[in-house]
């Protein structure tokens, strides 16, 4: 339960998030999809907010919306204050919009005061991997990173492609496929990104904001298919069998193995399979299955971790087909490389913590989010983790307001000394 409080910029914020709610309600939770009309609609109330507030509101050739402040519309070089507005399928409404509430409170703050150097708001679209299997989507089309496979990925509803839901929305997709980007990324002096925490640390450890050292990177396969062969439950010894439901399980324990491993000496990882399956329209409980399908998601913020995962997985893909009779395809690996926040945005935001007077804290990021996208295009990047419960990616997300404005006193006593 939310307590807005007596504060102006808190009441704003809940109207924020609960106008944006109401206009993508799926279940129990929200559903924002990547490159969609609601995904749109969310945009265009985010405009008019903005408008209302005297903010100048622009739309780059991908479809992203830039808030500024109109002394600071043609400035040279700015900040950045962003995140995404997309959802998974009934998530939270909070994961993402909280970044960009921030950036739109800083700046509705900052008019008639102004800040120490230029800054603006961005809403990005397509962050969430759940719609296109592909994760950072509008972050990747903005700083020019994405990839011709990326723009043919399928929907998980309608089957058409990325380029197919963007090209309807009105964005070049060639412009994006001849990687420029849709910005000029050398005006963008850093970007900050204010996210919900995704896990139990400030939670547990009763903190209110936490200051982002690292993301991790991953490598992902949507759908892993295991091929067998089929036959009567009770008919075929186990010496005679090719299960793929067996074999699919010998690999997840091996790689829990060595996720065990690799933790217990001083390494980082995380290893989920989310998602598996066989066809009930052609297995039943009496039958031995002759395929079923899984998917990988292995995640570390060393890139020498994730590549001995990667040679790992084969090796023992390939051992487990010789020992067993079956076939594993992968499909096409979805990577995304781990991601260092810039050292001195660190360092500053740190103190800028300390002078709101909270006791400075700092974590690493499990979950991927744009600002390593941004890092990796070379713009110096930096995180601000707000205490959520419940986790993330379900309706159940439980950030409160007064966390959020403390994460936002974070950033505001960041942005009374940047520039300076």
């Amino acid at each position: 339960m939310n307590r807005p409080g007596t504060d102006i910029g808190a009441l704003l914020a809940q109207q924020i998030f609960d106008a944006v709610r109401a206009l993508s309600p799926d279940g129990a939770g929200v559903s924002r999809p990547a490159y969609s009309g609601i995904e749109t609609r969310a945009l265009d109330c985010l405009s008019q907010i903005a408008r209302d507030h005297g903010l100048i509101v622009e739309e780059d050739p991908g479809g992203n919306r830039w808030f500024t402040l109109p002394e600071h519309r043609d400035a040279g070089r700015y900040l950045v204050i962003g995140s995404h507005i997309d959802s998974v399928p009934e998530g939270g409404n909070f994961d993402g919009l909280a970044g960009i509430v921030a950036g739109l409170l800083v700046l509705i703050r900052a008019r008639g005061r102004g800040l120490r150097m230029p800054v603006r708001c961005l809403a990005m679209r397509g962050e969430e991997s759940a719609w296109f299997g592909s994760c950072y989507l509008g972050s990747r089309a903005l700083t020019g990173q994405m990839t011709a496979q990326e723009l043919g990925s399928r929907h998980k509803g309608d089957g058409r492609t990325l380029a197919e839901h963007m090209a309807a929305l009105g964005i070049d997709t060639g412009r994006i496929l001849a990687g420029q980007p849709q910005t000029a990324l050398d005006r963008i002096a850093g970007y900050i990104e204010l996210h919900i925490e995704q896990g139990p640390v400030l939670v547990e450890r009763d903190i209110p904001a936490a200051i982002v050292t690292g993301i991790r990177g991953n490598i992902r396969f949507r759908s892993v298919t295991c091929t067998g062969q089929g036959g009567h439950s009770g008919a075929v010894p186990r010496a005679y069998r090719h299960d793929p439901v067996l074999a699919m399980a010998d690999l997840l324990t091996r790689l829990d193995d060595s996720w065990l491993h690799i933790l217990q000496t001083g390494g980082d990882l995380v290893l989920t399979s989310g998602m598996v399956a066989t066809d009930p329209a052609r297995h039943a409980i009496t039958r031995i299955a002759d395929s079923v399908s899984f998917s990988l998601d292995i995640r570390s913020q060393n890139a020498e971790i994730l590549t001995h995962m990667r040679d790992y997985l084969g090796d023992e893909m390939r051992d487990i087909e010789r020992v067993r009779g079956v076939r594993f395809e992968t499909g096409p690996e979805i990577p995304a490389a781990p991601a260092l926040m810039d050292a001195g945005m660190v360092r500053d935001l740190m103190q800028a913590m300390a002078r709101t007077g909270q006791e400075p804290f700092s974590m690493a990021s499990g979950a991927g989010h744009d600002a390593a996208v941004f890092a990796q295009a070379g713009i110096p990047s930096a995180m601000v983790f707000v205490r959520n419960r419940n986790g993330s990616h379900n309706p159940r997300e439980a950030m409160e307001i007064e966390d959020l404005m403390a994460g936002i006193r974070i950033i505001s006593a960041y942005l009374e000394e940047a520039g300076a």
